[in-house]
């Protein structure tokens, strides 16, 4: 995949040998392509055997090329950003859609040193305002990475084992609260545990536990470790150890 694009008479360039390979097809089956479309390109085909002359209008270019093993010499057609978009329309799928996207931006690449190469010195003035054009440009970036991760950090889920420490800390502050309350039945410690997991959520704003964050896992600790059960809830749990009464 390297090389995708190269440059030929200061023009960014692909070949029919190298479409071949990316796209992993037969060289003759994307040379019959080309040929396929040059009834409706032919002014921009520009042929070295009959004189053709490669210039920036040309879709495509013909020439040949020697074989490494056999030294014989086979066609071999060249093609700027248009003839590829043009010839690189009939291949679909995932796979040939991920090939395209990297021509592209190859393609770009190419084309943007070719820019480069073609301007002229620059004034003290223009090198200067250049320089604080690529400080802007680079301070932006910092910031988009910032935020990227900013963003990451904000979202990450908590470990598994953080998740069952967290777990661990809610049984824990139950059994403690539920001392106050004598032996507890399986309802009563159910009430309990609705109680304070409402008030997780509540705080954070999650729908569920799972959905906790690592952003809250101080916050939530503490609401724990300070975690009284509601009125509403104790007079529930109250009720029902006198039912069983």
């Amino acid at each position: 995949m390297n090389n995708l694009v190269i440059m030929k008479n200061q023009q960014a360039v692909t070949n029919s040998l190298q479409v071949a390979e990316v796209f992993e097809k037969n060289h003759r089956d994307v040379l019959k392509s080309v040929d396929e479309l040059r009834d409706g390109v032919a002014q921009n085909f520009a042929d070295p055997t009959d004189g053709g002359v490669q210039n920036r209008t040309d879709l495509f270019y013909e020439d040949v090329y020697t074989h490494p093993q056999n030294k014989q010499q086979y066609r071999v057609i060249y093609m700027n950003r248009d003839g590829f978009t043009l010839l690189a329309m009939g291949f679909t799928g995932k796979k040939a859609l991920n090939f395209k996207l990297k021509y592209i931006e190859a393609f770009n690449q190419m084309e943007s040193e070719v820019k480069n190469q073609n301007k002229l010195p620059l004034t003290p003035q223009e090198k200067l305002a250049l320089l604080m054009q690529n400080v802007v440009e680079a301070n932006g970036r910092v910031e988009e990475i910032d935020t990227r991760v900013s963003d990451l950090e904000n979202n990450a889920p908590l470990s598994p084992s953080v998740y069952s420490y967290l777990s661990r800390r809610i049984n824990q502050r139950v059994s403690e609260v539920g001392k106050g309350f004598g032996k507890l039945t399986p309802k009563q410690r159910g009430a309990l545990y609705v109680d304070i997991n409402q008030g997780i959520k509540a705080i954070t704003g999650v729908g569920t536990r799972s959905q906790l964050r690592e952003k809250h896992y101080d916050q939530v600790m503490e609401f724990i470790n300070d975690w009284e059960p509601s009125t509403a809830t104790k007079t529930i749990v109250r009720q029902q150890e006198l039912e069983l009464d």
